[in-house]
């Protein structure tokens, strides 16, 4: 991975803990995210004219990242019900790495020297044990675990179908328009269903802060898709997943979520698998 892909990976990494944070702290959470998912597409919809038609034999990978992503979003609001930022995200998040270094190398074939296979290993660990900063407690919220990981899987199987999907596109940026074309689909009909009675209230409330999360999503994801028709998928999703550290900072500063020692450890573990990832040859 050479330092451009990885620097950009670090600032997608920046940005998806960003509206994570917006996400999170909205009330409405299906509502925000159904005005991100719409103004995603609507954007992407402005941009075909500039863009070639993905190959045919990336059209079914469009197909199964939108049925991906809509269970994405589902267990992830879920799982923000139940349960906050700094103990939800680390345990969606940190489990998809090993998951999707599992599945790159023996379903696709890529193969990693050992130094970034315990690279991976160590940023996953670092990520997960945020969750010990809540002590017990933690472990007794079964609902937040279950969808929290849950997301895991869906993170793991939209990395892993999507990377491959924008290598058979010919380019990334023609797969990630007409991703978003559709991808959003299923979200915003489920929330124009559920919320149709106070629809237009809901909206007037949230609709500039889910726009401009709409466009901080697309951001992220572009710059992700695009470093892995570059990289490995399973060095792209690890360094992805240091949003982590951006996510342990916004919840103290913006949520006020609490800080100490154990997330400090938690933090620095991590970082310390990116610079091991990054020197890795």
């Amino acid at each position: 991975m050479t330092i451009t892909v990885f620097l950009m990976v670090v600032v997608a990494a920046m940005l998806h803990a960003a509206w994570n944070t917006v996400v999170k702290g909205n009330a409405d959470r299906l509502i925000m995210v159904a005005i991100m998912m719409a103004s995603q597409a609507a954007i992407a919809l402005l941009a075909v004219p500039f863009v070639a038609l993905p190959t045919a034999d990336s059209w079914p990978y469009i197909a199964a990242s939108t049925v991906l992503h809509t269970g994405y979003f589902l267990f992830l609001m879920r799982a923000y019900r139940y349960g906050d930022l700094s103990h939800v995200y680390p345990l969606a998040r940190g489990a998809s790495p090993l998951i999707v270094a599992m599945v790159s190398a023996t379903l696709v074939g890529e193969i990693l020297s050992r130094q970034a296979t315990a690279s991976i290993v160590l940023i996953a660990l670092g990520i997960m044990s945020l969750t010990l900063t809540r002590g017990a407690s933690g472990f007794r919220q079964p609902k937040a675990i279950f969808y929290a990981l849950g997301t895991g899987l869906f993170i793991a199987g939209y990395t892993v179908v999507d990377g491959l999907g924008a290598r058979l596109a010919d380019s990334a940026h023609s797969y990630i328009i007409w991703l978003n074309i559709f991808d959003g689909l299923p979200i915003i009909a489920i929330a124009l269903y559920l919320k149709r009675q106070q629809l237009a209230v809901d909206v007037r409330a949230t609709w500039k802060l889910g726009l401009v999360s709409g466009l901080v999503s697309l951001v992220a994801y572009w710059i992700v898709l695009w470093a892995m028709t570059l990289a490995p998928l399973a060095l792209v999703s690890a360094v992805r997943e240091t949003s982590m550290v951006f996510a342990v900072l916004f919840g103290v500063f913006f949520l006020k979520e609490r800080l100490n020692l154990v997330r400090l450890a938690s933090t620095a573990i991590t970082l310390i698998g990116v610079v091991m990832l990054k020197a890795n040859k």
